[in-house]
């Protein structure tokens, strides 16, 4: 027979931001129990409301898979005696395997012969193996934060308040801490009825959905695109779509209701950022927006239930978020009573950490930085000064009623007061993108003040932070120094800037011990940023398709320019792909391993006699200028196809020419020239990393 169970976690509303990753959970988590239980089944389906978890598995067979095992005992010396009588030994394991002795069999393993235990393990039901699972199946759904509540010791993302659980119609009851499972579920919290009886799996989703309860999240998500984008469309615009927003909605949501609203004329005079982030962010309308992308004086917001008294939800609506903008006109008007930069100084009154200063210090540090970044890259005058200026008033707003009141604005009002200050337009925008990139998939900054700046100010925190030891471990990273670290690396590459960050690192630590009079160990810091950007480089290259051995053998060299890294992988990536790379390798690895032996590379042409340590000496001459021109002009490929000719001499001076020879002096010539060799090639990559895939 083909079986269904359902299993209902019912809750207090959970947070919508932990709910897809719960469903991950419980997908993966069932799947892993299923395999490991023998239990056949066609597939597995999770939703989610705010209220609820629920897992439904199709297709369960009735019984799980019998299970044959071959249990390997002792060796047959020790089973038997010398009569070929069963030993004290053989009885014991076949006690313990619950086998007769009749049933062992002798088998060979690595040449000997032990006694072998047949076990046979009959499928149990599957109804009774859920039976003894499902409270386990629900304690092992992890949350960022989870809570106890009513003394129990059961930790859960909100309070569990009921459990359904079906194998068909049939209840399959159990009990996790006090909660007892039935086929008892609940509606909507205000239009449905609080004890729903479900009968049998098939008539679950239909009695829900009377009750005011749609349970599959893709459906609530699809109604909520339609209905908003259908309302937009007859006000002659459509919504502003957002992702983060669309799923949101979906789960804080149990049966969704779009309704359109009405914002005053006088609020869209405001910046358009001041009114869509109190929209967005803080209420979950959606902004209206005409073709050409201008701001309608419409939202669109969606109700948890029917359409009822909708009227009177819209008026409420529209009550708060003109209570909201008319905060937000009031601190915009405030604000623009001084000019940005006399809020700078009201910077020192915020701390950015306790050890590294306020917000202020970290502006003048900034300040510092990015204009030693600047001249570094020779950007020129008029651009060191976009930046030196964009820097001192880059936190400015931080200090501003409307950034206080609206967070998510920092960086945003700063780029909007900059202009209402007559600063000029680089500048103002430079202040917004020294934030960018502020997650994955952001954008970048487009101006090259904007790029330095928002270098500056990451490797600024990322300094700071290491020199007085909070780095990030595991999971825990509270200053988001991964995430700054990555935006600093795509900043460079995107501006395809050449920068060796040893260099800028030490601009930055340079700046805490002489502006804060931070003491460390420099050395040992510096070092630890390097591996922890070089981290970051390796994830990142090999995320862009790079053979994880390439990216080690890019990354062994003393080279910590980001973007001819980049340029060495991907090329040594295509290059690794031709058919001779095998004798390619194994040629380069004995040039590689015996160079270990000295430091010396100035070879005497006067001690080469051999015929086949003379012709090696020629070919790489006549190579080697050749070879650091292409590397000069980044064409590495070119390069690396120039040391393939060094193959064949390479081979045959190591057949015929014995290198570690009594004669120190030739000996070390030998060497030399070898150790000549594997400069040229570790100016490239290490090659000695690269794993031939084609053995």
């Amino acid at each position: 027979m083909i079986n269904k169970y359902l299993l209902e976690i019912g809750t207090e509303e959970i947070p919508s931001r932990f709910i897809i990753d719960a469903l991950n959970q419980i997908r993966e988590n069932t799947e892993q129990l299923l395999r490991e239980e023998r239990i056949s089944y066609d597939c597995i389906h999770t939703y989610a409301t705010p209220r609820r978890l629920v897992l439904i598995i199709d297709g369960l067979a009735d019984r799980q898979e019998n299970l044959e095992e071959l249990v390997k005992g002792p060796s047959k010396k020790i089973a038997y005696d010398a009569e070929g009588n069963p030993s004290k030994a053989l009885q014991g394991f076949a006690k313990g395997q619950r086998v007769n002795i009749e049933s062992i069999t002798i088998q060979e393993f690595k040449g000997e012969e032990y006694v072998y235990a047949l076990k046979l393990e009959k499928g149990r039901e599957v109804k009774k193996v859920l039976q003894e699972k499902a409270a386990n199946l629900i304690k092992s759904i992890n949350f960022p934060k989870s809570m106890t509540w009513g003394g129990k010791n059961l930790k859960f993302a909100r309070p569990i308040r009921w459990l359904l659980s079906l194998y068909n119609d049939e209840i399959i009851d159990f009990e996790l801490e006090g909660i007892k499972a039935s086929n008892i579920t609940r509606g909507h919290r205000f239009l449905g009825k609080n004890n729903i009886e479900i009968n049998n799996i098939d008539e679950y989703e239909h009695k829900l959905r009377e009750n005011y309860v749609i349970v599959n999240q893709n459906e609530r998500k699809q109604t909520i695109k339609r209905d908003c984008e259908r309302l937009a469309m007859e006000k002659g615009g459509k919504i502003l779509r957002d992702n983060d927003l669309l799923n949101e909605l979906t789960y804080i949501v149990e049966y969704p209701t779009a309704f359109i609203g009405r914002i005053k004329e006088n609020y869209l005079e405001l910046p358009r950022e001041v009114i869509e982030t109190p929209m967005k962010a803080h209420q979950r309308y959606y902004p209206v927006v005409s073709d050409i992308g201008r701001l309608l004086p419409y939202f669109i917001a969606v109700r948890n239930g029917n359409a009822e008294y909708i009227d009177t939800v819209v008026k409420g609506n529209e009550k708060v978020l003109d209570a909201r903008l008319e905060d937000a006109r009031f601190f915009y008007n405030e604000d623009i009573k001084n000019s940005l930069e006399n809020y700078v100084e009201k910077l020192k009154d915020i701390v950015f950490q306790k050890q590294l200063g306020t917000i202020y210090d970290k502006t003048i540090r900034n300040r510092i930085l990015s204009y030693k970044i600047a001249k570094y890259l020779e950007v020129g005058a008029e651009t060191e000064g976009n930046v030196e200026r964009a820097a001192y008033l880059s936190k400015a707003d931080l200090a501003t009623k409307m950034v206080y009141e609206f967070t998510e604005l920092q960086g945003i009002m700063g780029r909007e007061y900059a202009k209402h200050s007559q600063e000029n337009d680089i500048v103002s925008l430079a202040i917004y993108e020294h934030y960018l990139p502020r997650f994955s998939g952001d954008d970048l900054p487009t101006t090259t003040a904007g790029a330095i700046l928002s270098i500056a100010d990451k490797l600024d925190t990322i300094c700071g932070c290491y020199a007085i030891g909070i780095q990030p471990t595991g999971s825990q990273d509270p200053y988001g120094l991964r995430r700054q670290s990555i935006g600093i690396i795509n900043i460079i590459l995107d501006k395809n800037l050449h920068i060796f960050l040893e260099e800028i690192i030490t601009f930055a630590l340079n700046i805490y011990e002489d502006e804060k009079g931070l003491e460390f160990d420099k050395r040992k810091v510096k070092k630890e940023i390097l591996e922890f950007f070089y981290g970051r480089f390796k994830s990142m290259f090999i995320d862009m398709g790079i053979r994880y051995d390439v990216v080690d053998a890019v990354l062994s060299i003393n080279n910590d320019d980001v973007t001819d890294l980049l340029i060495r992988a991907q090329e040594l990536n295509n290059w690794v792909n031709k058919g001779e790379l095998s004798d390619i390798l194994t040629a380069f690895n004995r040039v590689q391993n015996l160079s270990e032996e000295t430091d010396n590379d100035t070879v005497k042409r006067e001690l080469l006699h051999e015929e086949e340590e003379l012709n090696l000496y020629r070919v790489f001459n006549e190579i080697e200028s050749k070879v650091h021109s292409l590397l000069n002009t980044k064409e590495y490929d070119r390069a690396l196809d120039l040391l393939i000719s060094l193959r064949e001499p390479i081979d045959k001076f190591f057949e015929n020419v014995m290198v570690m020879v009594k004669n120190e002096e030739v000996k070390n010539n030998r060497l030399a020239l070898i150790k000549k060799i594997s400069n040229t090639m570790m100016e490239i990559c290490d090659l000695s990393k690269i794993i031939n895939m084609k053995k």
